[in-house]
This record gives C-alpha cells, sequence and structure tokens, in this order.
C-alpha cells in the first residue's frame, strides 16, 4: 500500500503510558526553561527549547519535490498524487551517489507483522543501494514500549533506535537526553545539504526534533490535518438517502434513524473521539492548555470536555452504538465493513486501507470521511496534528564515521514520493517484490513477506497522499482535509518538545479508563468531575503553575 501512514492501530492511552508509568522517577525544584537548561546534579533537562535557540539547531530547508503533485496542499492538506506510477528505470535518483561506506549499522525499531528473514533479498538489494548493511533487531510493535527500557538501559545499545512519541513516558523520555547523539553537528543550518533529502523534511518537523535542547531525533514527518476521521459507508448512505449531520443533534437523530437491531445494523462504533473534536476539546498533553484570562484551564476542567463525554454517554444509552462496543469485543473495523455499523473513526490509513481490502469483494464500497460539525450545528474548533510523531534516534557513542553511516540511511529512507529510493523502500525490487500493472506498484508474495516498514520509521519526507490504484481516495482524502484545515487553529506550545517534571508525568494516566467507563454509563459523569477534583489536588494545580511561568519565558508557539 503506497504512502500509508504508520498503522493507526496503537495501544490505547492506558497501555502505552502504562509500559513505563512504574518506572517514573519523583523529581523536584523549578521548572528549567530557556533552552531546556540543565539543572541539579543529574543533569535533568525540564520544559522545552526557546524559538530563538531553536532558531540555531534547524537544519536549512531546501524544497526537493521531484514530481509536482496534482493536487496541491491547502490549509495545511497533505499533497495528492493521483496519476500512475512510472516503471522503476523511468523514476529520477534523488541519492545520485552513495552516501554509505560499506559499515555496519545496527537499528531496534518497531514491526507491526512478521519479520522478514535477516538476510532477505529485500534487505541485501537496500542495503546495497544505500552503502550500508543493516543489522536489524526488530520488536512487536503492539508491545515496543515494554521493550525499549531494557534496550536503553543496556550497555550495548545499538547504533539506531526508532522511539514512536506515544512511547516516550518515564524513563524512555529521560534516556533521549543522555543515551542519544546531538545531530547538530551534522544537520544544523547548512551542513544539511550534504544531505538533500533531510534537507527537504519539512522545518516544523525538525522543530519537534529538538530534545533536551539538542537536535537528536531524525523525524517521520506527519501531515498537519492528520486527526481522527469519523468515517460514513457513503454507498449506504446514498442507497438510503441518508445525508450526513452537521450538528450534534442531527447526529443523534440520524443514528436513531439507521439503527435497526433486527437486522443486526447499528449507527456507530464508540464515537468518543469525534465527540472531542465536535465539542473543540483541547488535545493531550503537552497542547491541553488555553488561556483565559491570566489563567491557564487544563482540557479537563472544561465544559467541552464534560459535554463531549455526555454526548457520547447518550448515544450509547440510545441504543445506537454497536452493542460490542459498549463490551468492547471484536474489530470495530470489521463491523463497519462488512455494514453492521455504518459511522466510525479511525486514523487517516484505513480510508486506503478499508477500500484496498473491499475492491476485491465489494466493488460498490465507498467510504467517505465525514466533516466535522460544531456540536450547535456552527463551525467546528479543531486543533493541528503534530508535525511529528515517530523519530529515530543514533547513540551517543556512535564515532563520526558510524553517524554519518546512520545519516546515510535517514537520507534514503527520507526520498520523496516518485524517486527510485522511496519505490525501492517501500516496494522492493522491481519483478522480485512487485510488479507494475497498470500503473500500480502491486507485491508478490515475496513483497508481502519481505518489503515491511523498517527503513521507513528511520526518517521521512513531506508526507503526501499517493495512491495510484484508487486516485478516488486520493482526491476524497485531500478535499476533506483542505476543508477541516480551514477550521484549525495551533494549540499552546504547538510544535515544541515539552518534557515535564516526572513527578507529574502521570498525573492524567486515570483519565482514559475513566473516560471509557462514563460513556458507557458504568460510571456517573460526577465521578469525572471528583477525578478533576483529586487531579487539581494530587498535582494539577501545580503543574498548571509551571506550564504558565514555562509559556511566560518561552512563547505560546514554534511559529
Amino acid at each position: 500500500m503506497p504512502e500509508i501512514p504508520p498503522p493507526s492501530r496503537r495501544p490505547s492511552r492506558r497501555t502505552f503510558l502504562a509500559a513505563t508509568a512504574a518506572t517514573a522517577a519523583a523529581a523536584g525544584g523549578a521548572p528549567l526553561l530557556s533552552a531546556c537548561s540543565s539543572g541539579g546534579g543529574g543533569g535533568r533537562k525540564e520544559g522545552t527549547t526557546t524559538r530563538k535557540e531553536a532558531a540555531k539547531l534547524l537544519p536549512a530547508h531546501e524544497a526537493a519535490r521531484v514530481v509536482e503533485p496534482d493536487i496541491p496542499s491547502e490549509n495545511g492538506s497533505r499533497p495528492g498524487f493521483t496519476g500512475k506510477a512510472l516503471p522503476y528505470g523511468e523514476l529520477p535518483a534523488s541519492v545520485p551517489e552513495k552516501l554509505g561506506r560499506g559499515g555496519t549499522v545496527t537499528i531496534t525499531s518497531p514491526l507491526w507483522g512478521t519479520p522478514p528473514e535477516k538476510d532477505c533479498a529485500y534487505y541485501r538489494a537496500v542495503d546495497a543501494a544505500i552503502g550500508v548493511q543493516v543489522a536489524w533487531q526488530t520488536q512487536d510493535g503492539n508491545t515496543y514500549g515494554e521493550k525499549l527500557g531494557a534496550v536503553l538501559a543496556s550497555s550495548g545499545i545499538p547504533d539506531m533506535v526508532v522511539i514512536p512519541s506515544w512511547e516516550m513516558q518515564g524513563r524512555i523520555r529521560s534516556a533521549i537526553d543522555s543515551r542519544f547523539a546531538d545531530l547538530g553537528p551534522y544537520l544544523s543550518g547548512e551542513r544539511v545539504r550534504k544531505y538533500p533529502n533531510l534537507a527537504a523534511v519539512p522545518t516544523e518537523a525538525w522543530r519537534m526534533s529538538i530534545f533536551g535542547g539538542k537536535l537528536r531525533g531524525l523525524p517521520l514527518p506527519s501531515g498537519a490535518v492528520d486527526i481522527i476521521i469519523p468515517y460514513y459507508r457513503q454507498d449506504v448512505f446514498e442507497a438510503k438517502g441518508w445525508e450526513p449531520p452537521t450538528s450534534a443533534r442531527e447526529f443523534m437523530d440520524l443514528a436513531r434513524e439507521i439503527t435497526a437491531p433486527k437486522a443486526k445494523v447499528w449507527a456507530c462504533e464508540d464515537m468518543k473521539w469525534t465527540a472531542f473534536n465536535v465539542f473543540g476539546v483541547l488535545p493531550e498533553k503537552p497542547y491541553c492548555w488555553e488561556r483565559r484570562g491570566d489563567r491557564l484551564v487544563h482540557r479537563v476542567e472544561t465544559d467541552a470536555y464534560l459535554e463531549a463525554l455526555e454526548w457520547t454517554r447518550k448515544l450509547y444509552a440510545a441504543g445506537v452504538v454497536h452493542p460490542d462496543a459498549m463490551a468492547v469485543r471484536g474489530d470495530a473495523g470489521t463491523r463497519f465493513t462488512a455494514g453492521q455499523s455504518l459511522i466510525t473513526n479511525d486514523g487517516n490509513a484505513k480510508w486506503y486501507g478499508w477500500t484496498f481490502e473491499q475492491s476485491g469483494q465489494n466493488p460498490d464500497f465507498r467510504v467517505q470521511g465525514m466533516d466535522i460539525f460544531g456540536h450547535d450545528g456552527g463551525d467546528p474548533r479543531l486543533y493541528f496534528a503534530n508535525p511529528a510523531g515517530i523519530w529515530a534516534f543514533i547513540s551517543a557513542k556512535a564515532s563520526k564515521e558510524k553517524v554519518g553511516e546512520c545519516l546515510a540511511i535517514a537520507n534514503f529512507a527520507a526520498a520523496p514520493y516518485g524517486t527510485r529510493e522511496n519505490r525501492l523502500v517501500r516496494y522492493g525490487v522491481e519483478g522480485t517484490h512487485h510488479t507494475i500493472e497498470d500503473g500500480v506498484p502491486t507485491k508478490t508474495e515475496q513483497g508481502v513477506a519481505e518489503v515491511q516498514d523498517t527503513y521507513f520509521f528511520t526518517a521521512g519526507a513531506e508526507a503526501v497522499a499517493a495512491f495510484p490504484d484508487h486516485p478516488r481516495v486520493v482526491r476524497d482524502w485531500c478535499a476533506w482535509q483542505r476543508r477541516m484545515g480551514a477550521f484549525m487553529t495551533e494549540p499552546l506550545l504547538y510544535g515544541m518538545q515539552v518534557r515535564e517534571p516526572n513527578r507529574w508525568a502521570n498525573l492524567t494516566d486515570q483519565f482514559e479508563d475513566l473516560e471509557d467507563d462514563v460513556v458507557r454509563g458504568r460510571r456517573p459523569i460526577a465521578d469525572m468531575r471528583r477525578a478533576v477534583e483529586d487531579w487539581r489536588g494530587a498535582g494539577g494545580d501545580e503543574l498548571r503553575d509551571w506550564y504558565r511561568e514555562l509559556i511566560d519565558e518561552v512563547g505560546e508557539s514554534a511559529a
């Protein structure tokens, strides 16, 4: 599947925070603000990097789009490519000469799938093209956080380690500053010109790659409008004459009309994440604060947060949510594609994924993104997605030569859409791992087994939408992003890496489980109000003061 973002099926907030919560160390002292200054004998770094200091660290940007998009970016949407794919031999090269010098690099990364053989043809081909031999140490992506702690605590840390944002808690977050190299001497300013594909990485993604006052991460950029999408079965809606709702009340009315338990059809799956967008709830930390006069207010303290939960609770109480969602069993996507539920919400990768999956068995299947509405029927209040969410880091023990080999891998992996390097990384060798059928790269049986997202996680180009086999998905998805992007704004501290003091790092861990219990009617909404009061007393008010001081010092956003 071309140009698909990382898997959207991630652990719940509770799961990925719990992996490291038990190891979070208590810390004291005042916030350390300016340029993440070191504090205390342990050298712990808290806060974020000021815009002035970040400007000194960022690589110089030079766009390197080889193929102009058919659908330009607008309001932060992804550029879209709808044309047929060219054979490998007709593609331009973005890395005209090998930057690798024949060394070996060990890489630990997550993998959602069955690991290929270590000496498979795909690894051999990509390594030969880069000029570096990679020794992959892939780990099950579903339990990756449990493995990372041990990896980072060992004396033999790999040369490169991939860390998703949802695993950056407790000691894993602390280890980034001490265990990984400062890449500024190799990439800051004009130094990045040696690696043209890295120079083309969006500046916003590089800004989020500053950890502990140093440029440490190699980012996999995200799209600015890559938010949770409320999907609906457009084919069924059109057949039934239903129109997508434009307010919370219309949604409920339509949901009641759709639901037919005797026919085993329910209106929707759990819609909590869409409810947060419909009611304009702030994002999760660290972008979870808003100014109200001289005071900062956390997302869980807002009326919008409680109203979103109450609306979702009413959907469950009305019986319009699939009963398996109530029981938290089975797969929502499977029910959605089978027509048992007609509205769901999930990551953007599902738009293509479901279409591809259903194209051979249900040619009339069509999924569409429902425009997010304000709960009262007005314009929604939405927030831009993080510019990056997965990074590769290089060991602080790596020699200058080893760092060069790692950057050669990252530069190759960051090749833009429409280049030879991008095709090789995403599809392997033409004729062995894929064929070109009617302008569509199609993996062979060997390609399915060997070509998986490994090199892909070491760095990435600008996020695009490119599906030559389903151009309609590109047009629909880009159009949805353009419409939703018009209502997006930046939350406080947007685009900054913020490290909270460890004593507060797990302060909101309780809320996800409680949210799920409240919306399903297992706990009263009053329990959420009490939880917010408990949060304030357990450190929330102190955390508020820490963030207020931080924002006063460094500014409201990275822009």
